[in-house]
């Protein structure tokens, strides 16, 4: 997975730290409850279940991200003349969500 060095244009604040790490917190203990099932043999639906809640709870973390990105980030480059770069750039990375 390839990551870049910028950094964001407005900085989180320890606010929105703390709830993007809370969230990854309750995902990771979802993640753990299902290792557990598979372990303890659960029925498949219900390991199913599980995998679906996961896949909601990341796409909800997107989405808060991707907001907060083009509030800030996306909006600056814009005003500053960089606009299609920062657009490119988001849709490139929105794309691999459809993957």
């Amino acid at each position: 997975m390839e990551h870049s060095d910028k950094k964001p244009v407005k900085p989180r604040t320890t606010t929105e730290k703390q709830a993007l790490v809370n969230r990854l917190k309750r995902i990771e203990g979802q993640v753990r409850g299902l290792q557990n099932m598979v372990e303890e043999d659960r029925y498949c639906v219900d390991i199913l279940v599980q995998i679906s809640a996961i896949q909601a709870a990341l796409k909800k973390t997107g989405a808060a991200v991707t907001e907060r990105h083009m509030k800030h980030c996306v909006s600056h480059a814009i005003q500053h003349g960089d606009g299609e770069e920062a657009i490119d750039e988001l849709m490139k990375v929105l794309q691999q969500f459809g993957k």
